[in-house]
């Protein structure tokens, strides 16, 4: 059951990596504005979804032989919940009223947890032992 959860663990940073900073970087550069924009609209709910699963799954495992790290793994599914409910419609209100600097704050908080999550997933599979 370790190495399931070291996998999923895993798979949950290399999905934060490349979804969320490849994808969407990848998208706004070779498509326009006008349509890479409701495109990334309609990714980010799957972005969050694999999210909230795998480190869900992840922490479901981990909790029988690590406490902390299903501790870590659950905050990481606990905050997305957030991102997704919250930040996320709030930076589209703040894009569809043309509030600049408001998107600019909502969309840089959300940057913030997704490092976070980023780094507490590396973190978690470090202290498994990958």
């Amino acid at each position: 059951m370790f190495e399931i959860s070291l996998l999923v663990t895993a798979l949950l940073f290399g999905g934060l990596v490349l979804y969320s900073f490849s994808f969407a970087a990848f998208v706004f550069n070779a498509l326009p504005p006008e349509t890479a924009g409701p495109l990334i609209r309609r990714a980010f709910p799957h972005f969050y979804l694999f999210v909230l699963v795998s480190s869900a799954v992840a922490a479901a495992i981990a909790f029988a032989f690590d406490s902390v790290s299903g501790a870590i793994l659950i905050a990481i599914a606990i905050t997305t919940i957030l991102a997704r409910q919250v930040f996320m419609p709030a930076i589209n209100t703040a894009t569809d009223a043309g509030s600049k600097t408001r998107f600019k704050v909502l969309h840089s908080l959300s940057v913030v947890i997704t490092l976070a999550h980023s780094g507490q997933a590396i973190a978690t599979s470090i202290a498994k032992g990958l």
